[in-house]
């Protein structure tokens, strides 16, 4: 049972070394979030100003048009890698829009000048929207298995520890009245065989 209990408060200190890791690398995760959501936020209020101005000056109807035309030229290729890093697998999304004609699928001379940035915004937004899902599914599992460590950290302290300990004291007790009722039992016997 003391081989069982020192375990545990091995075990107990070894997750709380582990949580604390886990919090350092949980701070760098969010920090890197963060910095990524307002530049993703950034992007996405430039593309979505540049898309408005497209849709005054062109119409809803032409760009839709130029979209599928862009659909036959442009063709995606994604590629997931999941890597395991600290226990924890991780995404990796390579993600590269292969290019099959060089010339665009709209002319220069109908088309709005917003057309061409809104393209080369929605590319970089593209590879942002890739970037930020990674690390939102990184700061994710990590939040999840700081869960899992903290709860095993309580189920150590709230209840196999101190089960642990009330189980040895319960047997402590049991041979200290053991050994109580042989030095009894002795003294006893030795008072009959002096009577004797």
């Amino acid at each position: 049972m003391r081989k069982r209990l020192d375990f545990a408060l091995k075990g107990e200190s070894f997750l709380e070394l582990r949580r604390e890791q886990l919090m350092i690398l949980l701070r760098e995760i969010w920090k890197d979030y963060n910095e990524l959501r307002e530049e993703f936020l950034t992007l996405f209020k430039e593309s979505m100003k540049l898309l408005n101005l497209t849709y005054e000056e062109m119409g809803k109807n032409e760009l839709y048009l130029i979209s599928n035309l862009s659909r036959i030229q442009y063709r995606p290729k994604i590629e997931i890698l999941y890597k395991k890093k600290v226990g924890i697998t991780k995404p990796q999304i390579s993600y590269e829009l292969i290019q099959e004609e060089k010339l665009p699928a709209y002319t220069f001379e109908n088309t709005s000048p917003y057309l061409d940035d809104l393209i080369i915004t929605l590319k970089k937004f593209f590879h942002l929207i890739i970037e930020f899902s990674e690390i939102e599914d990184l700061l994710l599992k990590q939040a999840i298995n700081f869960k899992k460590i903290n709860r095993r950290i309580n189920g150590l302290k709230n209840m196999v520890i101190p089960q642990l300990k009330s189980n040895i004291k319960l047997i402590k007790d049991i041979l200290e009245e053991i050994d109580r009722e042989n030095y009894i039992r002795l003294k006893k016997t030795k008072d009959l065989i002096i009577k004797k």
